[in-house]
């Protein structure tokens, strides 16, 4: 991402992988924006915060504030809360609502279920295959965002500072990530990755 002079907007919290990747990000020079409501402020925000703080009242001001902020998804490996917002995104852009790119990191196969579940989907009819078209999917930070880029072009007007949008687990930055988790551990190299 820094490389690439990408901003980034998030759920504000300083803990857990997106508080690693927001310090990459401010540390490389670029823009972060952290959106956070009130009420999570203390469970969230522990030491110290990287770039713009943007306290909201609600989940709700949350999402819409960084979907506005945004000009690309991505969702790392999460929880329920990641997928909340990830199926939210991509049910907008089904909608129209907006046109830009969703991707997911798919570490080490971790989202192969979910894409496996959306094919059965399309195949079932309940899901188009112009709508599955909307996920974006790569096994590494670098090859994801390379595939966004290249989507960006075709879909709204790509800047140099696109500001990319990502997902993070909400239950799991309440309680901290233990880094003996594998999947903790596979994120932190990406992180480092994204901060080339």
């Amino acid at each position: 991402m820094v490389e690439r002079k990408i901003d980034l907007v998030y759920g504000g919290g300083s803990i857990g992988l997106m508080g690693l990747v927001s310090k990459a990000v401010f540390d490389g020079g670029c823009h972060v924006i952290g959106v956070i409501p009130k009420v999570l402020m203390p469970k969230e925000i522990i030491g110290d915060t990287f770039g713009e703080v943007k306290p909201v009242l609600n989940m709700h001001q949350r999402k819409a504030e960084m979907a506005r902020q945004a000009d690309a998804f991505i969702a790392l490996p999460g929880g329920y809360g990641t997928l909340e917002e990830l199926l939210e995104v991509i049910t907008w852009a089904q909608l129209g609502i907006h046109k830009k790119p969703v991707g997911l990191l798919n570490v080490n196969g971790y989202y192969n279920s979910l894409l496996s579940f959306i094919d059965k989907a399309v195949d079932e009819g309940f899901v188009t295959p112009d709508a599955r078209r909307i996920i974006v999917s790569a096994p590494t930070a670098f090859e994801l965002l390379s595939k966004l880029e290249v989507i960006s072009l075709h879909i709204v007007i790509f800047q140099p500072s696109v500001i990319v949008f990502f997902f993070f687990f909400i239950q799991l930055l309440a309680v901290g990530l233990p880094s003996s988790y594998p999947a903790v551990a596979l994120l932190k190299n990406h992180i480092d990755i994204l901060n080339k």
